[in-house]
C-alpha cells in the first residue's frame, strides 16, 4: 500500500496507529529481528488493520521480519469471488503472502455443539497445524484493548476466576507463541483505520455474533464509561496493578 497517496491527514492517522500498535509490540517485547509471523485474518477489521500496521511498521524499524497471512474460509460460510479478490489485492499491496484455506466451522468433533470457545479453539487449530507445517513460530491475531477487557470482565463473572487475554502467550513448551499487537489499541481507533483506508473488510455470518457474552460486556463497559472515561484503560491495566494488601495471602486458595 502507497502511503504517500493518502490525504496528508490520513496518512498522519496512519502513522500514529502504527506507532501505537508499535508501542504495545515493544512494551510486551513480542517480535524480535528476523521472526518469521503468521497473521490469522478472519476478513474483519482487527485482523486488516494488524496486518496493515504490521507491513507499514516494516518501514520504521531498525529490525527487520517477515509476515504472512491465512485466511480461514468456512465450507459453511463460503465468501464470494469479489470479496476473495479484493483480499488479495490488499495483501498484494502490502507484499504479504496469502494463502486462503478451507475448514469446517462445524466439525464433527463438536457433536453438535456450538459457542465462542469451540470455535475460537477449532481457528487455534488451524492456525497451529499451518504454522508447523511453514516452520514458523509466531502467531499474530486481532485482538485489541477492547477484547481484552471483555475477557476479564467474562472471567469475573462467568468463570468465577481473576484472569485475563495475555498480550503473549506460549504453547507447546514455548514451540509457539501468539501474539497480540493490537493489545493497546482500542476498537475505537480500529474502526477509524478501516475507514480512513477503505479496508476490504469480509463480514461472516456468525450464528452468536448478537447474542454471546462479549455484547453484553460492551454494553456494560459502554454504561459504566459514561461515569469515568478511564474505564477501558484502568480494567486492561489490573493485572499489572495488583495490591496485595488486599488480596487473600495464598492466591491459589480454592474455595469449596
Amino acid at each position: 500500500m502507497n502511503i504517500n497517496r493518502l490525504h496528508p491527514k490520513q496518512a498522519k492517522r496512519l502513522l500514529n496507529f502504527s506507532k501505537k500498535v508499535g508501542r504495545g509490540i515493544n512494551r510486551f517485547n513480542m517480535i524480535q529481528d528476523g521472526d518469521s509471523i503468521l497473521l490469522g485474518v478472519s476478513g474483519g477489521k482487527d485482523s486488516l488493520s494488524l496486518s496493515l500496521a504490521l507491513a507499514l511498521r516494516l518501514f520504521r524499524v531498525p529490525i527487520t521480519y517477515t509476515l504472512k497471512a491465512i485466511f480461514i474460509e468456512w465450507r459453511e460460510h463460503t465468501v464470494s469471488d469479489e470479496q476473495k479478490k479484493a483480499l488479495q489485492l490488499f495483501f498484494k499491496a502490502l507484499d504479504i503472502p496469502l494463502e486462503i484455506i478451507q475448514a469446517q466451522m462445524f466439525p464433527p468433533s463438536f457433536k453438535g455443539r456450538f459457542n465462542c470457545y469451540l470455535c475460537s479453539r477449532n481457528k487455534k487449530r488451524i492456525l497451529f497445524n499451518e504454522a508447523c507445517k511453514l516452520g514458523i513460530r509466531k502467531i499474530a491475531l486481532g485482538h485489541h484493548l477492547d477484547d481484552f477487557i471483555e475477557t476479564t470482565l467474562m472471567n469475573i463473572f462467568f468463570r468465577g476466576e481473576f484472569s485475563t487475554m495475555m498480550p503473549v502467550q506460549t504453547f507447546f513448551k514455548g514451540t509457539l507463541q501468539i501474539i497480540r499487537p493490537l493489545c493497546e489499541v482500542t476498537e475505537r481507533e480500529i474502526e477509524r483505520i478501516s475507514r480512513t483506508v477503505s479496508l476490504p473488510v469480509i463480514s461472516i455470518n456468525c450464528p452468536n455474533k448478537d447474542t454471546n457474552q462479549r455484547v453484553v460486556m460492551k454494553e456494560i463497559i459502554k454504561k459504566l464509561s459514561r461515569l469515568n472515561k478511564k474505564v477501558r484503560e484502568n480494567i486492561y491495566n489490573v493485572p499489572w496493578r495488583i495490591n496485595e494488601k488486599y488480596l487473600p495471602s495464598c492466591l491459589n486458595h480454592t474455595f469449596k
